[in-house]
């Protein structure tokens, strides 16, 4: 089934057939698919919600039919909220290198749509909780247990992307200061304009990334022929 760009058929697989070796593969998985289903919308809390709900459900349901021995259900369902994690903080940094060339235009951080996009950086944290708590709460009933010692313990260490979005959040405030204290403000109607998609202009900023990042990850590239 594909549920908010998430194949989650294949999350449920993965988890089900799960060995207690294959964890760290697991969190790639979950982190990989999750961007892929970010990358093809637009990059809204109501979007970024349904694709944590959607994989959260998936690794629900596949971890309740694991059934190896020695397999860690609690272990398995930790690796799916770090792949999660891992997707989100790409997530936020995609929000911050965008909203910076607002920033590097002019653009203020008390502008209506600039203290918008900020605003949701800001929940960024609380909304995979808030999400992952509440779909975890339909899971079966003997994942419950696993699923809050894993929340618990996650919520006293803190994510990668709540992390992320507070020092996101804390440069881009200076930075805008910095502008405004140096009368900075070309471009900034046509900044403003491009504010009016900002969301599917974060989703393009996303790809990017992963494309970068999958290029890096390749052998060097060949020359080009002249």
């Amino acid at each position: 089934m594909i549920k908010s760009g998430i194949d989650q058929d294949a999350i449920a697989k993965m988890f089900a057939q799960a060995s207690a070796h294959q964890g760290d593969a697991l969190r790639k998985a979950v982190s990989d698919m999750m961007l892929k289903a970010l990358q093809g919308r637009e990059l809204t809390l109501s979007n970024v919600r349904s694709v944590l709900k959607a994989t959260t459900d998936a690794a629900s349901s596949g971890a309740a039919k694991n059934v190896l021995p020695a397999v860690d259900v609690e272990a398995l369902l930790a690796k799916a909220t770090a792949g999660m994690d891992a997707a989100l903080l790409q997530a936020v940094q995609a929000h911050r290198k965008a909203l910076q060339q607002f920033v590097d235009q002019g653009v203020g951080v008390q502008d209506k749509q600039m203290k918008s996009a900020l605003a949701n950086i800001e929940k960024m944290e609380d909304m995979f909780f808030t999400t992952v708590s509440k779909a975890a709460a339909e899971a079966d009933v003997a994942l419950k247990g696993p699923w809050e010692q894993v929340l618990s313990a996650m919520k006293m260490k803190g994510t990668d992307t709540g992390a992320q979005a507070r020092a996101s959040l804390e440069q881009l405030t200076a930075q805008a200061q910095s502008a405004l204290r140096e009368g900075r403000a070309a471009g900034m109607r046509s900044a403003q304009a491009m504010m009016d998609s900002y969301a599917a202009l974060v989703s393009g900023v996303l790809i990017g990334m992963s494309d970068s990042l999958q290029q890096g990850a390749g052998a060097a590239p060949k020359a080009r022929k002249k």
